[in-house]
């Protein structure tokens, strides 16, 4: 650099001399300048083991025929007390006598790559990044397909932006995979809905997508990853700030059976079949025991149990509260010494940098932690390629920023902005509007002209953004537009210009809702209802207008709008949670028929008087004065039901075939519980015995409407004695599969229900079991009978 800038000096110098010269002169800089300019851009990102270097045949940890764990070791075994200490920290500083660069452990992808960790900068060639919808939305397509090409694309371009030179780190603390068990927690939008089969289906479907696996997970990833996913939070983390508790002193106190049955499923599919290589412990303590500082939970189990091989990051500041906030640790070298024995191995913070050597000196732990630690970590970054010489000539080298905000991936964008938007009400077939006899619309509220809010929690800058306002102006050029509302918290309303407006327009479409000033991480809800006034405009406008109106919800958690439900005014509803960049677009499109609603809710709607119920209580399971919660066990009223959607179509379920209907476990250690209900234990069944205990289901599906569409199949099961003790599910989720159908086409489609995945439950002391008995296996209206004997 310093070369060039020598002779650009020289050529502006002569060119000052000889004039004549002067022209040649500007060619011959404008040149230089364009080569210094593209230099700078295409320089390799951040790697070690470069070969031009003579000193890198030297290292073991440079050499890729040999096995990654002993690469590992072999690095580890070269740092200094201090380097290795220095590695702990997410922000790892580089070391420069064996040619490591410095690293960033924390960047952040949920639903596309974002620029909220610090490893990610849209600062270069890269501006923007294709912003997906908000996951409780892209969920609500109940298709696995999806949500795994959702995640290739994320993937995709996190490549694009490392081999930018715009990235310190290729590690993405996601999926958020915590069940959605209250409907006021802030960050529920993150995740996949309240089931936990869903949820692990959706973690498998990420992991696999990002990290470059297949969709079935047989492509083999252990020696090089497209990116690294790190499913969060570890584990029964589903409280923020309510009511002046945090989740830095929240003790989740978990039943064994709620433990084994709904919060760790999805962490044990994300490890067992997506084979993350990253997950995040908690800031909550479970049971008493900070989530980084349990052994039980992050080595015993995780890498015990499950084979986790990855690494362990504690969530930001989580090594610091165990001491400072809960008192758990007397000391910071305690908690230092809790998390590194438990089997954590990075600190997102500067605890471990700051009272790593001093518990060391006070034989509080040993180097042997340490080191078992960076193993971890710098196995991760060499399974990243990072270690094998300059990364954009190695597999995914060839991802340029021009794959970032593609039109294929805003195509996908757009695409799972349709298929997740809900259709929760549709009176008198009021949608789709018709585009040759709308000739004026009203559109209201303080959602309809917002770009951000579309957006969603963990977003980076989207390639672009068009508001549903815009969008809808598209169909119809006469759209009067009133916000009717200061802001979503909606204190002040204009309800009488809102009226004015509704009254002159053939239809009106409201768009109201929530957006992060409502809900976020760190600020759960108090209340279910629609902020302020927004009730109030809703019912105004509905009442002034010449034919039934469009209530459109942009939000990620749950409202009680049940006035709107029984209002006959509020012909149609929609909820579109936050549908990403192309979700304006997808609103217009559904609303005025191009695209025919499928989604259908990941998550129950719960009427106002639930917040009633203590947020704290993480009891799933139903008990006098308490209704329990998610789909499976809550008794009480509901706004809507999990699984409920409409469509512009009509659809039909038959049971075909069963291929069996009478099952037999053949076990000798049976076992009868206290409501003299025979059962097995899964784990005496083994792999073999859940292997065999397994049938396939065929339902034949009709498309009975007008219109083709996509449309998700779910299909529950249910003890014949239900939820009647409170222990057993009233109902639980055992498979969902997405089709497309023209209107009049039919189509059948099989699942597969395993008896030990799909039919168990866990006993009081947490351990799954098999009932004998009479289950039905249901799709909408259609039941069908299976018969377990033991």
């Amino acid at each position: 650099k310093k070369k060039t800038l020598s002779l650009s000096l020289t050529l502006i110098t002569f060119s000052s001399l000889f004039p004549h010269f002067e022209a040649m002169a500007k060619l011959l800089l404008l040149l230089l300048l364009l080569f210094i300019f593209h230099s700078v851009e295409s320089a390799p990102p951040p790697h070690s083991c470069d070969p031009s270097n003579p000193t890198t045949k030297l290292y073991q940890f440079c050499r890729t025929d040999l096995p990654i764990s002993q690469r590992a070791r072999d690095l580890v075994s070269r740092l200094t007390i201090d380097e290795k200490i220095s590695q702990l920290v997410n922000t790892a500083p580089g070391i420069p006598r064996l040619g490591v660069p410095a690293y960033e452990w924390w960047s952040e992808g949920l639903h596309g790559v974002a620029g909220v960790g610090l490893g990610i900068r849209f600062n270069g060639t890269v501006k923007a990044a294709t912003s997906f919808p908000q996951v409780i939305l892209t969920a609500a397509s109940f298709d696995s397909y999806e949500w795994f090409r959702i995640a290739q694309v994320i993937g995709k371009e996190a490549r694009g932006v490392y081999n930018a030179g715009q990235a310190q780190g290729m590690t993405f603390w996601a999926p958020n995979i915590n069940i959605f068990r209250d409907p006021r927690w802030g960050r529920g939008q993150e995740t996949p809905g309240e089931d936990p089969l869903m949820t692990g289906t959706y973690a498998v479907a990420y992991v696999r997508g990002l990290q470059g696996d297949s969709f079935d997970g047989r492509k083999t990833l252990s020696n090089h990853l497209q990116a690294s996913a790190c499913c969060k939070h570890f584990t029964a983390y589903d409280l923020d700030r309510w009511k002046g508790i945090t989740r830095y002193v929240f003790n989740a106190q978990v039943s064994l059976a709620d433990l084994a049955e709904t919060y760790q499923p999805p962490f044990k599919k994300c490890i067992e079949e997506g084979r993350a290589s990253g997950i995040m412990c908690a800031y909550n303590r479970v049971n008493g025991i900070p989530s980084c500082a349990d052994p039980n939970l992050l080595t015993r189990t995780a890498r015990g149990l499950w084979r986790f091989s990855g690494y362990i990051t504690s969530d930001c500041d989580a090594v610091s509260i165990i001491h400072d906030a809960q008192g758990y640790a007397k000391t910071p070298e305690d908690a230092v010494a809790d998390v590194l024995k438990a089997g954590m191995d990075v600190n997102c913070g500067s605890y471990l940098q700051k009272h790593t050597k001093s518990a060391l000196q006070q034989k509080k732990m040993s180097e042997t932690d340490i080191d078992r630690a960076l193993l971890n970590l710098f196995s991760v970054r060499i399974r990243l390629g990072l270690f094998n010489g300059d990364p954009t000539k190695l597999p995914y080298g060839n991802i340029s920023p021009n794959d970032v905000c593609s039109p294929a991936h805003q195509a996908l964008a757009l695409d799972a902005a349709r298929n997740g938007i809900v259709l929760l009400k549709n009176n008198l077939k009021l949608l789709p509007f018709s585009k040759r006899s709308v000739s004026s619309l009203a559109v209201i509220g303080p959602n309809a002209n917002v770009a951000k809010t579309l957006l969603g929690n963990y977003a980076g800058p989207p390639c672009k953004t068009v508001t549903p306002l815009d969008a809808l102006r598209s169909y119809v050029k006469n759209a009067v537009y009133h916000n009717g509302c200061d802001s979503v918290a909606c204190s002040n309303a204009a309800i009488d210009q809102a009226v004015a407006i509704a009254r002159n327009a053939d239809h009106v479409v409201l768009i109201m809702g929530l957006d992060q000033t409502q809900e976020k991480e760190d600020m759960d809800r108090v209340d279910l209802s629609l902020p302020g006034k927004q009730q109030e405009l809703i019912t105004s406008v509905a009442n002034a207008a010449k034919k039934p109106v469009v209530l459109v919800l942009i939000c990620g958690g749950p409202v009680d709008i049940s006035f709107a439900t029984n209002n006959d005014k509020i012909g149609s509803i929609l909820w579109a949670g936050y549908p990403g960049e192309a979700g304006g677009i997808a609103l217009a499109e559904i609303i005025f028929g191009d695209h025919n609603p499928g989604g259908r809710l990941p998550v129950t709607w719960y009427p106002q008087s639930f917040v009633n119920v203590q947020m704290t209580d993480m009891r799933m399971r139903s008990a006098t004065g308490y209704p329990g919660r998610t789909y499976k066990f809550y008794k009480g009223p509901k706004v809507f039901e999990f699984g409920h959607g409409l469509s512009y179509s009509t659809y039909s379920y038959r049971f075909k075939t069963l291929y069996e209907t009478n099952l037999y476990l053949n076990q000798s250690k049976v076992e009868t519980n206290s409501d003299s209900v025979r059962y097995i234990l899964v784990s005496e069944m083994g792999k073999a015995g859940c292997d065999v205990a397994k049938t396939k289901v065929i339902v034949a599906v009709e498309n009975q409407g007008e219109m083709a569409g996509k449309h998700p199949v779910l299909m529950f099961a249910r003890h014949e004695r239900g939820g009647e003790d409170g222990n057993r599910a009233e109902k639980q989720l055992v498979g969902f599969k997405s089709i497309v159908l023209s209107n009049g086409e039919k189509a059948e489609m099989e699942f597969e229900i395993g008896l030990c995945e799909h039919l168990s439950r866990a006993n009081e002391v947490g351990v799954m079991v098999v009932e004998e008995g009479k289950y039905f296996l249901t799709v909408g209206d259609s039941e069908l009978p299976l018969i377990v004997n033991v």
